[in-house]
This record gives C-alpha cells, structure tokens and sequence, in this order.
C-alpha cells in the first residue's frame, strides 16, 4: 500500500487561500447539503448524469425499492431528481460533492498534499481556473468513455477526483522530483514526486482497464474522469503557469 502523507513545502512562498476555499466548499456541501451523504436527492439533483449532458434536457426517474440479498430489508432508492440549473451547470456541481465519508477524505488529503505548491506556482486566480476546467475536462471524459463504453447513460458521477487528478498532474510536470512522503506499509519514506504520482496514475489506467468489461453495469470509480482529468492537467499547468516564478 503507497499512501502519501505529506511533502516539502520548504520553498512554498505564498498562502494557498484558494485551495482552503476548495476543500472548505467540499466539506460544506458534503456535511450541510448531502447530509454526510445521506442526502441522495439533493446529490442526484447536481450529480452530472450523461444522458443529461449529451441532450441537453433533465431527465427524472422514478425511485426504485431494492431488496438487500443479504437480510432481506428492503429500501428506497431515489431516482434522478429534478435539476433547478442548466444541466450543463452539474459539469461543475457534481464537482464539489461526494458519496461519502472515505471518498471526501481521500480526495481533500490529496488536494491538501499537492495544490498548495500548484497554487503558489500558478497564482490564485490562475489556480482557481486551472482546478474547474481540468474538473471539467474530466466529467466530460467520463460521459464520452460511458458513451464508448455502452456503459449506463443515467448513473450519475459525482466527486472533486476528476479535479485533482488535474491538480498532481500540474504538480508533476512543476515538480518532478519534489520529496513527496508516502506511508508503505507501515514504514514512512521520501520518494520524488514522479514515483509517487506515477505509481497513482498507473493504478488508474490498470483499474480503468479492469473496468471494461464491468462498465456497462454502471456505478463504481468513474476512472475515466481520473485519467481525462490528469491529462488536461498535463496539458494545461504550463499555460496555466507560464510568467510565474517556480
């Protein structure tokens, strides 16, 4: 298991205000307006579906009982909620919610390692761009690999990892060889960034490969958003920082 824990901000010149409002909107919405994910009708309002991308119209399903195989218990599932905005809008609201406690500590332990120092070689407001159009760029990914995937075009994707997937790719192309401490096993070590980075890309493209023959069930780890978003990262942090002393 290779977990980061933290990294060298030794050279860090300036506060990252923006990345505090990124994860402080993301812990917001998760714990007032999800409910710490209990919430499912308003996640499904704002979650990004792809059938409501590509048409352009919201789409309202009815909720579904679903018997637990386990117990027998059976509940409710909400279906897809009527959207009060654009539909296009959730290409950005589904990027601040979670489904669940796991999936928003991960993701704001990640933003928290790496956007300080993307922030502090892009500069706020250049940041703040760089973090929604990578966000964007990764839901799009993920409703056009659903397309190609034949995969269920009315499972909605949610979470800000399409976004940072952005964020350490910036970092990686700024900061190759950064001193990034990862927790391996039970031992702590320093290894530069390209490895720490790196092994967390490949577990993604192999996972998104594993998923291929899975995809058309629908739900899960949208993988495709994960790696559209790391290439619009790659793609973009030197425009993005270009002017900028690192």
């Amino acid at each position: 298991m290779v977990f980061p824990i933290g990294d060298d901000n030794s050279d860090r010149r300036t506060t990252p205000y923006i990345n505090y409002l990124l994860i402080a909107i993301n812990i917001f919405v998760f714990v007032f307006l999800q409910g710490m994910g209990q919430n499912m009708r308003f996640t499904y309002a704002y979650a990004t579906v792809p059938e409501e991308i590509l048409t352009g119209r919201d789409v309202v399903t009815r909720d579904r009982v679903v018997t637990d195989p386990g117990s027998g218990e059976k509940f409710t599932v909400p279906g897809l909620q009527p959207t009060p905005i654009p539909v296009f809008l959730t290409l950005i609201t589904a990027m601040f919610m979670h489904g669940g406690i796991a999936h928003i500590l991960g993701n704001m332990l990640y933003l928290w390692i790496f956007g300080d120092n993307v922030e502090d070689s892009a500069g706020h407001g250049r940041y703040l761009i760089f973090y929604l159009v990578s966000g964007i760029i990764a839901s799009l990914s993920q409703v056009f690999s659903t397309v190609a995937l034949e995969g269920d075009m009315f499972v909605p994707s949610l979470g800000a990892s399409g976004a940072i997937s952005g964020v350490l790719a910036g970092y990686l192309v700024l900061f190759p060889r950064r001193r990034v401490y990862i927790l391996f096993f039970q031992f702590v070590r320093a290894v530069p960034a390209l490895v720490a980075i790196g092994i967390w890309f490949l577990f993604q493209v192999i996972s998104g490969i594993g998923m291929l023959g899975r995809e058309s069930q629908g739900g899960g780890v949208a993988y495709g958003a994960h790696i559209g978003g790391f290439v619009a990262g790659l793609l973009l942090i030197k425009i993005f920082a270009r002017g900028r002393r690192r």
